[in-house]
């Protein structure tokens, strides 16, 4: 890959590309415009990656990312994988940055932006858990010490203006554990994720993304620093 430019904004073209994108989306016209999602988005999403990635390892030194465009990198493919898909439209119109603290990328806690024609938001967490952190994460919750670590986090989350967090959740708690839980709602998550307030589309133009980006990681800071311990008991 040529050396990589400093990171200056999504330009206008790219937020173009991913509303006209929206209503041809199909692969002649992809083929036609497939050079402007290059130019606008693909890399400057490389350029972004660096920047943040090594920002963000200021704080977070187990951070990693990669720069390989193919899906196997920090940027999501474009092209959507429609085998088992009622929505058989076959690209994207959006892109999703993926930063990880773990052994490999699949299954380890990080922070991801997610970014479309309207806006992006920062998030950290996990839209599903894995299978085998699952079990992990229940534990960590149940348990006194760490249960109670992760509900003052997330309360001191709640109350940072704009910040969220949230997920898809059981309708009881899940066999095994006490229903009368303090935390069963905690207990309940099939995935937790954690959210930033939306970043418009000036912020998205302008190198401050990345310093606001790693604003919010550090407000949602202690939320991964838990999932990052949870992790590592898994791996061990």
């Amino acid at each position: 890959m040529n050396e990589v430019q400093a990171f200056e904004g999504f330009p206008p073209e790219g937020f173009r590309f991913f509303r006209e994108l929206a209503v041809n989306n199909h692969r002649g016209w992809f083929r036609e415009h497939k050079q402007d999602y290059i130019d606008y988005l693909q890399t400057p999403a490389v350029s972004l990656v660096v920047e943040l990635g090594e920002r963000l390892k200021s704080e977070f030194p187990g951070i990693a990312y990669d720069l390989r465009t193919n899906g196997a990198g920090s940027i999501m493919r474009i092209y959507r994988d429609i085998r088992f898909s009622k929505d058989k439209t076959p690209y994207k119109s959006h892109i999703g940055i993926n930063f990880w603290e773990g052994p490999q990328k699949k299954g380890s806690p990080g922070f991801h932006l997610f970014m479309d024609s309207e806006g992006a938001a920062f998030y950290g967490g996990y839209h599903v858990f894995p299978r085998e952190y699952l079990a992990a994460y229940r534990e960590a919750v149940a348990a006194d010490t760490s249960g109670e670590r992760f509900r003052e986090t997330l309360d001191d989350l709640r109350k940072v203006q704009g910040f969220e967090f949230g997920g898809e959740q059981l309708k009881k708690v899940p066999p095994g554990y006490d229903n009368d839980s303090p935390r069963g709602d905690l207990l309940r998550y099939k995935g937790l994720w954690v959210k930033s307030p939306k970043l418009d589309l000036k912020t998205l133009r302008s190198p401050e993304l990345v310093d606001t980006c790693v604003a919010s990681a550090h407000t949602m800071g202690s939320v991964h620093r838990w999932f990052v311990d949870v992790h590592k008991a898994v791996s061990n």
